[in-house]
């Protein structure tokens, strides 16, 4: 088993590359948006790909300086990167098909699809919702207290 500092150098290179990967697709998603069935919605996802790849970007900025133990660590590693890469393609998915319309109104318009697409839509959006709500509530509790770094200094 890792020491907790190589697990956690490890785990923020790991975010750095997921938010490199995620911010590129953003980018290649804004080049679909005209191609689109809902190009509004297209450009929420395009939108949601650059700004949660520069989240995770920050996250594994910010990760060596967290206090958390092993399994609040783990958690939130998981869950940004659910709720970021979810966001993304749950956008880009009901722009695709044209649906959205009743859990994303703004964007995706009257562009509604069938009972079950659009629950299972909602769906996505309520649990990647929850999980980024952990994840900066988890972020926020491992940046108590003093600097791990200067503990010894």
């Amino acid at each position: 088993m890792q020491p907790l500092s190589l697990a956690r150098s490890a785990e923020a290179r790991r975010l750095l590359r997921a938010g490199a990967l995620l911010f590129v697709l953003g980018l290649f998603t804004g080049l679909l948006v005209p191609m689109l069935a809902t190009p509004r919605l297209g450009l929420s996802s395009h939108l949601e790909g650059v700004f949660n790849g520069l989240l995770l970007l920050l996250l594994g900025l910010v990760w060596p300086r967290l206090r958390l133990g092993r399994r609040l660590q783990t958690a939130a590693f998981w869950l940004a990167l659910y709720g970021t890469y979810a966001n993304w393609l749950t956008t880009l998915a009901a722009a695709m098909l044209g649906i959205g319309g009743a859990s994303m109104p703004l964007a995706a318009a009257n562009a509604t699809g069938s009972g079950l697409q659009e629950t299972l839509v909602l769906a996505a959006l309520l649990s990647l919702t929850a999980a980024m709500l952990a994840v900066g509530l988890i972020v926020l509790w491992g940046l108590r207290g003093a600097d791990p770094e200067s503990d010894g200094a």
